[in-house]
């Protein structure tokens, strides 16, 4: 089979690589196509290596059709179009993946269009509902609203009759943060959040504040947070260490949480399975029903991976890139 590999962060060659097979508890996908996410632009520069066990291969989520199975695997046959979460392989034609980790494409979205789902909607199902527990009437602080995550979040939130508040740096990101349901939009570069949501809230903060940035938002996360409030740190593009202060968060009562994906086990509780589950029995419904859908900004030929980089790395982009495979 061929699959993308990495000469160096500037250099992703679609080359002949050995072949996979299905194990024991696992599906093969053929695949049609690849979300790009930033743990890949990391992982090929060198500066995030996969769990271990994990494929080498970039990719961390795919859409494509069962071209086999593996022993002990019931509910999924051959043929059948499928999307997956993964520990890694997806930049490649064929892709081995534990049948706990795959889901039936929505029956409104496109095959190669459901390539952009596993990781987003996993991600926040596991955080704003899972671990943070956003309900009717609370208000969430989505920071990046037009990124994968964030187009995705914003979809959710509404849907459980949340109020949604955004950050996002342009007009263009904040008119279609506006058009998938936020309320309050937030251009960061020229407001700032803590005031604004003080101001919508009355004073009273952000029940949920999902964040992106990490250590360059930290102390103003709390400050936006209400009584009783839950900061959801999901990534580090604004660094990694910061200065907490405890007798702000203690006297808010407020919690701060840091989760990953990739890293969790494949079963058991709070595994990768368990979310899966979660997520196809809660969201795929929101899809089915239209509150719900795939935001994609761009597409490449695989071969084209290096660009797809490129364009996500510059912040330019709006919701998933994915990576054509299989036309």
């Amino acid at each position: 089979m061929h699959a993308i590999v990495v000469e160096s962060a500037d250099q992703l060659t679609w080359l002949e690589v050995p072949d996979v097979s299905p194990q024991t508890g696992e599906v093969l996908i053929e695949v049609s196509a690849a979300g790009v996410n930033r743990a890949d632009l990391l992982q090929a520069a060198g500066k995030y290596s996969p769990p271990p066990g994990a494929s080498e291969i970039l990719g961390m989520e795919v859409s494509g059709t069962i071209a086999a199975v593996g022993d002990d695997v019931t509910g999924w046959s051959v043929g059948q179009p499928v999307c997956a979460l993964l520990a890694g392989g997806g930049y490649a034609e064929f892709v081995a993946v534990p049948a706990g980790q795959v889901m039936p494409v929505p029956d409104t979205v496109e095959l190669r269009h459901a390539a952009g789902l596993p990781e987003v909607a996993c991600t926040v199902w596991s955080n704003l509902v899972m671990t943070a527990h956003l309900s009717a009437g609370q208000l969430v602080l989505i920071h990046g609203g037009a990124s994968g995550v964030g187009t995705h979040a914003i979809q959710v939130a509404r849907a459980l009759r949340a109020t949604v508040a955004v950050t996002a740096g342009s007009v263009t990101k904040l008119d279609l943060c506006r058009e998938l349901g936020a309320e309050v939009t937030i251009a960061y570069r020229d407001e700032d959040f803590v005031e604004r949501v003080r101001a919508e809230t009355g004073g009273a903060g952000a029940d949920v504040i999902l964040d992106i940035m990490g250590a360059a938002y930290l102390d103003r996360n709390v400050d936006a947070l209400a009584t009783g409030g839950r900061l959801i740190v999901i990534g580090m593009q604004g660094g990694t260490k910061a200065e907490l202060n405890l007798g702000k968060l203690i006297g808010k009562r407020a919690s701060v949480v840091g989760t990953a994906l990739r890293g969790r086990p494949v079963t058991g509780r709070g595994s990768k399975s368990a979310i899966v589950e979660e997520v196809t029995a809660n969201v795929w419904p929101m899809i089915a029903e239209g509150g719900v859908r795939p935001v994609i900004g761009a597409e490449f030929p695989i071969a084209q991976a290096r660009a797809a980089h490129q364009l996500l790395a510059s912040g330019e982009v709006s919701g998933k890139v994915l990576l054509r495979v299989a036309d």
